[in-house]
């Protein structure tokens, strides 16, 4: 442990708080506290719960089951992020690995662009990508349709997963029984947004917010401010990481998600249906829209399931409180998305042993 380190723990072990529920919105930091093990080392009074900022945690298994129906449609090639492969839908074991299995193409990519490049190389087939993410990948996916759009490319639409934190946090704040002191708010999305997308919480709820970076020094910082403000009584808006978040944010960023989507409600893992929370593709770009070209629908019914990752990503419960946790449910063979996720809050505790 650095001075640095000590000196805030040693500070933060001097104030007068009692009970003290925080939670970190962003699958980085949940990661980063497990390895770096930050609960271990925290003053007994404080508590870190893990929020919905895992994108591949918060898809429900309807989408999921979707895009395996879309996977198996003749000609398609199939993109996506790695992690997006091994996450199951509604029936166990079911996910995308398990399609290619069967014949259909799905591709890894890295980037949206590379969907784009596959598209150019492949005319006779139809290559869709699988856009996942929060504002921090909204840009390159919209960068990727308009690249495709000025260069003709016509065999290349988006199946659009992409979410926005604001409304999931407010729609969480509001759930009946949720209980959080401060918010330690998503370096990645600040980036773009700014750290003022973050005002709401101090301005609307009364709850501090710190903007904080990925390094376990970092984290200690942003967890110090948060339990001073609530000290002080005086909930804030902080910005501990500014070497990479600005006020403002990314303002060119902004544009190129509001040239190519626009807000639309979205359904999320153990939140439901919550309004203008996805990002949609605009009408004049509708050619490049996969849920428009394609003739496959999302249920509209949740599926019954013993997974309890929606009350994980919800901070309802810890990851062991799932009784399928490291038993029926491995990263090996996961029933969850949040054990398939690098980013998941069940792969961060199963892989370090958290406690919290």
């Amino acid at each position: 442990m650095s001075f640095e380190a000590g000196k805030l723990l040693r500070a933060m072990a001097e104030l007068p708080l009692g009970p003290v529920r925080l939670m970190e919105v962003c699958g980085t930091h949940t990661m980063a506290i497990a390895k770096a093990g930050i609960k271990s080392v925290l003053p007994e009074n404080v508590t870190l719960l893990s929020g919905p900022g895992c994108p591949v945690c918060v898809t429900p298994a309807e989408e999921i089951d979707a895009v395996l129906a879309l996977a198996m449609e003749p000609g398609v090639i199939l993109t996506s992020y790695g992690d997006m492969l091994r996450v199951p839908g509604s029936r166990p074991g079911d996910s995308l690995l398990r399609r290619r299995a069967l014949g259909a193409r799905v591709e890894i990519v890295y980037s949206p662009m590379d969907a784009v490049e596959l598209a150019a190389r492949n005319p006779d087939k139809e290559v869709v990508f699988l856009g996942v993410g929060f504002e921090t990948t909204a840009p390159g996916t919209a960068a990727a349709v308009l690249n495709a759009r000025e260069r003709g490319i016509r065999n290349f639409t988006l199946w659009s997963i992409l979410k926005t934190v604001e409304p999931a946090l407010r729609a969480l704040i509001a759930a009946e029984g949720f209980s959080v002191d401060g918010f330690l708010c998503p370096g990645h999305v600040a980036t773009v947004i700014g750290a003022e997308g973050f005002a709401f919480l101090p301005r609307d709820y009364g709850l501090p917010a710190v903007v904080g970076g990925f390094e376990a020094e970092d984290i200690l910082l942003a967890v110090y401010l948060l339990l001073r403000q609530l000290t002080d009584g005086t909930p804030k808006l902080q910005n501990a990481y500014p070497r990479a978040v600005s006020q403002r944010g990314n303002v060119l960023a902004q544009e190129m998600i509001a040239r190519c989507f626009e807000p639309c409600a979205d359904s999320w893992r153990g939140l439901g249906t919550i309004p203008a929370s996805g990002l949609r593709l605009r009408e004049e770009l509708l050619d490049f829209d996969a849920r428009a070209r394609f003739a496959v629908s999302v249920s509209s019914e949740p599926a019954p399931t013993a997974c309890r990752c929606g009350e994980v990503i919800c901070g309802r419960i810890a990851p062991e409180g799932c009784p399928l946790f490291g038993k029926r449910c491995t990263p090996e063979d996961p029933v969850g998305p949040c054990m398939v996720s690098s980013e998941g809050a069940c792969a961060a505790a199963y892989k370090y042993g958290q406690v919290v």
